[in-house]
């Protein structure tokens, strides 16, 4: 052990009652509060994003893949396409992709004991994977696909249920229809199943049912469909994997793919501001931290005036006793950093297992706020205000040197 380390241990662990020690405390206090701000602030922020876009992904996955219109609004009906062998196989060759899965949308107004209310009806097949779903399922089951012609389920959102006062295994009068020829088809549809994933831009508006049925309405032919959605083995792939379909499996011409936040940009650009108000957080509280520490040393070297004056007479170097206040004040950072770890991922285990923290649904679009612990990420917080706390405290230090040994003695 160097002169230093062990000067600076005696120093951090005399127990004598000064007015350093309340300083000491404050800081450490400070350091504590900005390590548990940073860490609840990004699992709640991690927590969020990634609840909200599940919730976007498992209704429409991760790629959209249909021909392209120009001019034409994505979330629309979509022009029919055959079943494209090519495409599939495009889509087989790529490793990242998941699964496959097509559709179709049509809109519709669903008529109950004289309410009504519009819909965008998205039609699926027997094959469509219901499990990415089924968190959001509140009652009833989803569509049976048994019927030879078309099944005559459908599914809603309990926020259109409850508008118009269906419950499951009521009969319902769906009218779809065709803006281009000016009418309407009627049909009577049994509500199998109510869903809520609690975006309302979703629950208002879209309804699932057979895609038979849309082919029907269409007069499309039994291989023809709206589009393709994909989902993915890892969504961060999302725009990786797009180019990809362009520029190395070379996607057909009269397809195209587009990542489902460019689809729905205003979740998603919403969501992106978060990080924002993370970055602002996080600057604050490292400012907190570090101006503490900062002052907490200055009122350090200030009260141990003589002892620097007393090694600087017999001897130590300047650099010899900055590192004696460096070694102290990291002992002050670390202790902060310790407990701030301890306070802050504590908090988020209790609010991920019990939920305590409750939000406005309508306004969050979650009813309590998710919490996601990245522990590389919680790492990262603690080292880098450990290494910028040591940085931003090297210039405090500097004050020994302007400390004359003389002077220093006679210091009271």
């Amino acid at each position: 052990m160097n002169v230093a380390t062990f000067i600076a241990q005696r120093i951090a662990f005399n127990r004598q009652k000064s007015f350093s020690r309340f300083i000491i405390r404050l800081a450490t206090a400070a350091t504590a509060l900005s390590i548990a701000a940073m860490i609840i602030t990004i699992a709640f922020v991690t927590g969020f994003q990634q609840t909200v876009a599940n919730k976007v992904y498992s209704f429409w996955g991760h790629l959209r893949v249909q021909q392209f219109e120009q001019d034409k609004a994505i979330t629309a009906e979509e022009t029919p396409l055959q079943k494209n062998d090519t495409v599939l196989r495009v889509l087989r060759k790529v490793p990242e992709i998941k699964t496959i899965q097509a559709f179709a949308t049509k809109s519709a107004v669903i008529s109950y004991k004289s309410e009504i209310e519009g819909l965008l009806i998205k039609g699926v097949e027997s094959d469509y994977d219901f499990s990415n779903l089924q968190q959001f399922l509140k009652a009833g089951r989803w569509i049976n696909f048994n019927d030879s012609l078309y099944s005559k389920d459908i599914v809603i959102s309990q926020q259109i249920a409850l508008e118009l006062g269906i419950k499951v295994n009521d009969t319902v009068q769906v009218y779809f229809i065709t803006a281009s020829e000016g009418k309407s088809t009627v049909r009577k549809m049994n509500v199998c199943g109510i869903y809520k994933t609690g975006i309302e831009e979703y629950d208002k508006l879209f309804a699932l049912t057979d895609l038979r049925l849309l082919r029907r309405i269409n007069n499309w032919s039994n291989d023809e469909i709206g589009g393709y959605e994909v989902f993915l083995k890892d969504y961060h792939k999302a725009d990786t994997v797009n180019e990809m379909l362009y520029d190395k499996y070379q996607l057909p011409g009269a397809w195209i793919s587009r990542p489902i936040k460019d689809v729905y940009p205003n979740i998603f650009d919403w969501l992106s501001i978060q990080d924002v108000n993370r970055d602002v957080i996080f600057i604050v509280m490292s400012v907190v931290a570090i101006i503490n520490l900062i002052t907490c040393l200055l009122i350090l070297v200030l009260e141990r005036t003589r002892m620097v004056g007393i090694l600087k007479a017999v001897g130590s170097t300047d650099w010899t006793i900055q590192k004696i206040f460096l070694y102290y004040a990291t002992l002050i950072a670390g202790s902060g950093i310790i407990i701030g770890l301890v306070g802050g991922v504590g908090l988020c285990l209790l609010q991920q297992y019990t939920g305590f923290i409750k939000l406005d649904e309508s306004a969050y679009y979650v009813s309590e706020a998710p919490v996601v612990i990245i522990w590389w990420q919680v790492a990262v917080v603690c080292a880098a205000t450990l290494v910028v706390c040591y940085i931003a405290l090297l210039l405090p230090t500097l004050f020994v040197k302007a400390i004359k040994p003389v002077k220093a003695i006679q210091f009271k």
